[in-house]
């Protein structure tokens, strides 16, 4: 996947669109991805950047994980982890990293949580209108 071509733009380039409309993760997101260390084009003798595909699937990992409010530093950490399948292998573990991992996932536990309760008043609450709009019987009518 190759960057576009913008002759308008300094540089003429826009890198990253390919990917950017594969992924819906702006150019600009993927271009501070790439600062990071998250992601790694490779460059073209033209200095344009080619995109694998295998990317597309980290950028929409790395974009999970910031949703759910993992910071790039410890994506970064967890990027070996993420093109592994499902049996890890951590050649150095470390005790810091472990326990900024475990209060992550309490974080997400605790995300999770909050989103369930918030679904489940949504769900309640479109049957109610459901109800009064007689698409669906009342409770003590079913």
């Amino acid at each position: 996947m190759r960057g576009c071509w913008h002759p308008g733009r300094p540089g003429g380039t826009c890198e990253g669109c390919e990917l950017s409309k594969k992924t819906g993760v702006p150019t600009r997101m993927l271009r501070y991805y790439e600062e990071q260390g998250l992601i790694t084009p490779r460059r073209l003798d033209n200095g344009y950047r080619e995109y694998d595909e295998y990317l597309i699937d980290r950028v929409h990992k790395i974009r999970g994980l910031l949703d759910a409010g993992v910071p790039t530093r410890i994506i970064g950490d967890m990027l070996p982890c993420l093109d592994q399948g499902p049996e890890i292998v951590v050649t150095d573990p470390d005790p810091e990293l472990r326990e900024m991992l475990l209060a992550q996932r309490e974080k997400m536990t605790e995300r999770i949580a909050f989103l369930e309760q918030n679904r489940d008043a949504l769900t309640r609450h479109i049957e109610a209108m459901d109800i009064m709009a007689g698409v669906l019987p009342a409770r003590g009518a079913r």
